[in-house]
């Protein structure tokens, strides 16, 4: 099956932005000693596109015609929840933190997903969403796992 032009693009620079999620969480399986680093930066490019994901949100709410009033003003509040996640996450403990931030990309593709049912998205969307959002729950459940606090008994 042909790419298209349009999606071609989107499809490579969605990839390439899952190079941190990659190369973090693979530095967290194979270099334990440093694994609060590896997930700082896990935790924190999270937090970054888990915002980017609100700002399209936002985006779509100002741009797409055929919404109504209410679906644009939901739209709205919605685009600025997940910068607002983010930021909590950053002050939890990475293991918490990796849960709620992995429940928020599974979230905003719930919402990315029924915005496809009232708005006309491109094709390619979608199924490129539910791809990145699955490489980045995995490396965060990876990290929550991982990173999990140790309990010593005495």
């Amino acid at each position: 099956m042909a790419i298209s032009i349009q999606a071609k693009w989107p499809r490579w620079l969605g990839y390439l932005g899952l190079i941190p999620i990659v190369f973090a969480t693979t530095m967290l399986i194979f270099n334990r000693q440093h694994g609060m680093l590896w997930g700082n930066i896990l935790v924190t490019y999270a937090v970054v596109i888990l915002s980017f994901l609100g700002a399209l949100h936002w985006a779509f709410a100002m741009t797409l015609d055929r919404l109504t009033i209410n679906n644009r003003q939901a739209m709205f509040v919605w685009s600025v929840i997940p910068s607002l996640i983010a930021w909590a996450a950053l002050f939890l403990p990475q293991t918490l933190g990796c849960l709620l931030l992995s429940c928020f990309f599974v979230f905003a593709l719930w919402m990315d997903i029924r915005l496809g049912r009232v708005a006309s998205l491109p094709a390619w969307y979608l199924p490129l969403r539910f791809k990145l959002t699955t490489v980045m729950t995995v490396g965060l459940m990876t990290a929550a796992y991982l990173l999990k606090p140790v309990i010593i008994h005495a």
